[in-house]
């Protein structure tokens, strides 16, 4: 299927990337509001280029659009695309609340396109085989569900565009920007929150509307607690590790990236073996993104495009859906609302 993307920049160059190594699409068109520097990336990537929006979605060839503007601003392009009859997939968040969410999957729905999400941390082997585990129910009874995220970003990181660190476009900081992914992984693991109480500050950082450290204390649908630690504000020559941790009355897995940290169960079967030769970490080692986010793969991205041609392709849909992406949203939107009212209990 041919990809066409919408807008420029770092996210907008890794996801031409993940597409020129995907099976099933094909880069087709980039479109971007600076008609030279459009042209050239155009040209950089071997695709054509637009700096007419209506023109972009226009060309008949185009099937499938890709969203790399702020995140604040996902909505208008989601609700042309659609009526253009393209479907869509955006990066995360999918947008800043849950109700604009709601106009994008209306939106889809109405025209008949698919509408997915960006989670490329969920299509790995480590976290195929955390999955299973829960879907096996080898943990028991789940008791402690948590997600940390410890990185840091630099004052540059944030003076580098005046959407960066507001709410209008950035929709929040340490954790609608970066813990958003280790929130989806967990909700996707654990199952939904019924109710939220957190605060949070910015400590680090300056010239920005939001927090770069947050801690949310759980409690979820199937009885289980767990925390919440997002920030931006902790420094190291490496960068730590966003882990992902599990633990119920049979067993516990904490999830280091892409590799586990522990793989731990009462009752042992024949797969263990393999994970602890093959997917354990070796040792302390930098994190993903933890201290540069251009210093991540892309083939996340990759797996997270193919999942969405193929769903297209068998009538079926994505594996990160608009209202599985909206998930996450919603829950770190309760976050927000707690923390601004004195860590208040939130409920979903």
């Amino acid at each position: 299927m041919k990809f066409g993307i919408i807008g420029a920049g770092m996210i907008a160059n890794f996801h031409a990337k993940a597409i020129e190594a995907m099976e099933g699409g094909e880069l087709h068109s980039v479109y971007g509001r600076r008609p030279e520097a459009v042209a050239e990336l155009a040209k950089e990537l071997g695709c054509k280029g637009y700096s007419d929006f209506d023109a972009f979605l226009a060309d008949p060839e185009l099937e499938i659009v890709t969203i790399a503007t702020p995140s604040g601003a996902h909505l208008d392009p989601t609700l042309a695309a659609a009526k253009a009859g393209k479907h869509v997939i955006c990066e995360k968040p999918l947008e800043v609340t849950p109700e604009r969410i709601d106009m994008m999957i209306a939106a889809c729905e109405e025209a008949g396109v698919t509408l997915a999400g960006i989670f490329n941390r969920r299509f790995h082997p480590a976290m195929e085989a955390f999955k299973k585990a829960v879907e096996e129910e080898r943990f028991g009874r789940l008791t402690m569900c948590d997600a940390y995220v410890k990185w840091w970003r630099s004052q540059a990181y944030y003076d580098s565009g005046a959407w960066r660190g507001t709410w209008e476009l950035d929709g929040g900081g340490a954790l609608m920007n970066q813990s958003i992914h280790l929130i989806d992984q967990l909700i996707y693991l654990a199952g939904d929150v019924a109710a939220v109480s957190a605060s949070m500050a910015c400590l680090a950082h300056e010239g920005i509307e939001v927090e770069d450290t947050a801690v949310a204390i759980l409690e979820f649908k199937n009885g289980a607690r767990g925390v919440i630690q997002g920030s931006t504000a902790c420094w190291s020559s490496t960068g730590h590790p966003a882990e992902v941790q599990l633990c119920g009355d049979h067993g516990s897995v904490f999830l280091a990236d892409e590799k586990f940290r522990v793989w731990d169960f009462a009752e042992a079967k024949p797969e263990d073996e393999e994970i602890h030769a093959t997917l354990m970490q070796d040792s302390e080692g930098g994190g993903l993104g933890a201290n540069d986010p251009k210093a991540i793969n892309f083939t996340g991205h990759q797996r997270n495009f193919e999942d969405v041609v193929q769903a297209i392709q068998a009538g079926r849909p994505p594996k990160v859906d608009g209202n599985e992406a909206r998930r996450a949203v919603a829950l770190i939107c309760a976050i927000y609302e707690s923390a601004k009212n004195g860590g208040k209990r939130v409920e979903l």
